[in-house]
């Protein structure tokens, strides 16, 4: 459920909408302040828990700024652009824009984009993009022309995508719109189209995106009041071809479709958006929240003083023109659920909030606004809508026929084709069987593999081993390391002894055909890093890995008080490369049950078993480097994990492996390590007694007074 709380008047200057008012929001350094900038001469740093300026600076009369100030993340300062090609950087010391650093560049600039993580981007006007750093160091460089004769720039936004910055802008001409995507991991600039669709021709007004792994969510808000999504790949198969994307509608009818100003439209997460907007022809403008999984409006607030069509978001802040003053609105977004899309989940709500659990009528046509539509109607629309399920699209049919007697690049651009129409319920059968049909060729063909294809069908994250069985065993027979990967991520239902296949070939595979591959990454920390490992000094002679003086924990004590020479640190490095490790991380990610992978776990070679306990191992000492016992990255493996698969190593092969020479030390780290943690247990079976007692002394205060002193002696 969504909630608008009790909005305040940051900026008591009036504003005012165009280029002589607010040009933009952004976010400092610190978490608490805003750079807000004025599109006459000022930019202001404002403190929004104390609703308060911090700072105020403006360049000289004459002089103009033509895009929003940022912050400069990596060091504090502040940047600004007037008269279109001169920059200022500042800090919040400098008390006069004249005196400061100033740099005079050779094309216009569009916009300075800034966020944690990395250097500033600057995008021109012609759609080239630079980074800061390298402007600073040659300003007068020559910037090369992107776009064509009469393309515009309409909007900008940068995202952080695997630690490394990613650009999208859009443009617009002659009434067609384009997207750029500019990504720095691969230096590489894509172009799309934005194709319309079946829809109604309407004009684009507003644009905002999200971004997961792979896609840009790239949402637009119609005149005719209906929200769009256009789903681009970040990495597209052919960077330098122009390639077409569809819009498919999202929401209808959030702002009514005559409006021409006033209207906005910003992402919240991944499941709700914001929209500035009258909700019908004669109404005053409202801020609503709508949720997009359930297409449901979750709240609204009526602002009667009218907007500017300007919306901001910061964290939990909503920053508006309420008027002519900046307001700021404090949202709050829960986790999106059927219950709370409804209205079911209890929440406080401010008064001037008005919540609709059930605003849309699910069947309503294009058009026809927030009312009710004619019943016989909507039964009308609700059998055509079913007997379109059940009719599978033209595209599909198409796909089908090319799969069966054309070439691999033919098949590519048919699938494009189909994965560009609108997704219907069943769409997770349809691509389990466009998987069958190409297995099915490669089977009766052996030389054909349509890995691209089979890639992009696994990339629809609707996928799961049962709908497409054989095409892992495919990509075993293959050795594709990266679609095995990509299976163990998305799969929920794999067999164990396929997970098994998998962890022999990700432990077989050598470092130079892994070096050839490419592999996701993200759930590797630093593995160049060693870790240091306290080694007790082995003085006695273990039997069977028992010591009889040592029968119970006292020995532990004595252990502990021993001097610090009695030990000594060892340093442990990966023992194995980066992409090896993410391969196997894969595998502890994977569901399975113990019952059925034990079996198969007996089959690995000892020395691949060694391999994987020495990595486990490091990845346990990894975590126990700080207090939390976790792993820095996106999605590292868990300490449960990694015990887990520790003890199924050892249950399955500790016969075999206790006889390898190699294996001798980390069999004695673990040892020690087990020893260790049934010690500490034991002393906190000991504790657990004193707290019972203490429990049952609490439980006898009844009778006493309010202010008491006790003594208490634990034995």
């Amino acid at each position: 459920m969504a909630a608008l709380e009790e909005e305040f008047t940051l900026s008591t200057v009036p504003l005012g909408a165009g280029p002589n008012g607010l040009l933009g929001v952004e976010q400092s350094d610190k978490t608490d302040q805003f750079l807000v900038t004025h599109g006459g001469r000022t930019v202001i740093l404002y403190k929004v828990s104390d609703q308060k300026p911090l700072g105020s600076w403006s360049v000289k009369q004459g002089q103009i700024i033509t895009c929003p100030a940022v912050c400069n993340f990596q060091t504090g300062e502040f940047i600004v652009v007037h008269d279109n090609k001169v920059l200022r950087i500042w800090n919040t010391e400098d008390v006069n824009l004249d005196k400061v650093f100033k740099a005079t560049l050779s094309a216009e600039i569009y916009r300075i984009h800034s966020i944690q993580g990395t250097e500033p981007l600057v995008l021109f006007k012609e759609g080239a993009v630079r980074g800061l750093e390298a402007l600073l160091a040659e300003p007068q460089q020559k910037i090369e022309t992107v776009l064509s004769d009469d393309e515009v720039i309409k909007w900008t936004k940068v995202f952080m995508v695997f630690r490394h910055p990613v650009l999208i802008f859009i443009t617009e001409k002659h009434g067609n719109h384009f997207a750029y995507i500019q990504t720095f991991s691969s230096r590489t600039l894509s172009k799309y189209t934005l194709f319309h669709g079946q829809e109604e021709k309407s004009v684009i007004q507003n644009f905002t995106a999200s971004v997961d792994r792979k896609f840009i969510s790239l949402m637009s808000l119609s005149s005719d009041g209906c929200v769009y999504e256009t789903l681009i790949p970040i990495h597209p198969r052919d960077p330098d071809e122009n390639q077409r994307v569809v819009r498919s509608l999202l929401l209808k009818t959030v702002v009514a479709g005559n409006a021409r100003s006033g209207v906005a439209l910003t992402v919240l997460d991944q499941d709700h958006v914001a929209v500035l907007g009258p909700p019908l022809p004669a109404s005053k403008e409202c801020l609503s929240i709508w949720n997009t999984k359930f297409q449901t409006l979750q709240t609204s607030r009526e602002l009667p003083q009218g907007t500017s069509g300007q919306l901001w978001y910061f964290g939990e802040n909503l920053f508006m023109l309420h008027g002519k003053f900046l307001t700021v609105i404090p949202y709050k977004c829960e986790v999106s659920s059927l219950a709370g899309a409804l209205g079911k989940l209890k929440h406080s709500q401010d008064p001037g909030t008005h919540t609709v659990p059930h605003f849309v009528n699910w069947e309503t046509s294009r058009g026809c606004g927030f009312g009710s539509q004619n019943s016989e109607q909507s039964k009308r629309i609700l059998r055509r809508r079913k007997i379109e399920v059940n009719v599978p699209p033209p595209a599909f049919e198409q796909l089908l026929s090319t799969i069966k007697k054309d070439s691999e690049k033919d098949i590519e651009v048919e699938l494009c084709k189909f994965l560009a129409v609108k997704r219907t319920p069943d769409f997770h059968t349809i691509v389990g069987d466009i998987v069958l049909e190409l297995l099915g060729r490669h089977t009766t063909e052996p030389s054909f593999y349509p890995r691209n294809s089979l890639m992009q069908l696994i990339q629809t994250h609707v996928l799961s081993y049962s709908l497409c069985p054989g095409l892992m065993e495919v990509a075993l027979e293959k050795t594709d390391v990266q679609m095995l990967q990509l299976c163990l991520q998305q799969f929920p239902d794999i067999p164990e002894s396929i997970t098994c296949a998998c962890l022999k070939i990700f432990l077989s595979i050598s470092d130079d055909s892994l070096q050839e591959t490419e592999i996701n990454m993200e759930s590797v920390s630093d593995c160049s890093d060693p870790v240091q490992e306290k080694m007790d000094e082995q003085t006695e002679i273990l039997q069977n890995g028992f010591n009889a003086d040592e029968q119970n924990c006292d020995s532990c004590d004595r252990k502990l008080n021993q001097k610090p020479q009695d030990a000594a640190e060892e340093t442990t490095s990966c023992p194995v490369v980066p992409k090896r490790a993410a391969l196997l991380n894969a595998i502890l990610h994977s569901a399975y049950s113990e019952m059925f992978l034990l079996p198969h776990l007996k089959d690995i070679p000892a020395q691949h078993v060694t391999l994987f306990l020495q990595y486990l191992y490091f990845l346990y000492l990894k975590c126990s480097e700080n207090a939390t016992m976790t792993l820095p990255g996106l999605h590292p493996p868990t300490l449960n994990q990694i015990m887990d698969w520790i003890c199924l190593l050892l249950d399955a092969n500790f016969t075999v492996v206790v006889m390898i020479p190699e294996a001798k030390r980390l069999l004695l780290s673990l040892y020690k390590f087990v020893k260790s943690q049934i010690c500490i247990c034991s002393e906190l079976n000991k504790i657990e007694v004193s707290f019972r007692e203490l429990q049952k002394l609490n439980q006898e205060k009844n009778n006493r007074e309010l202010y008491s002193i006790e003594v208490l002696e634990l034995f």
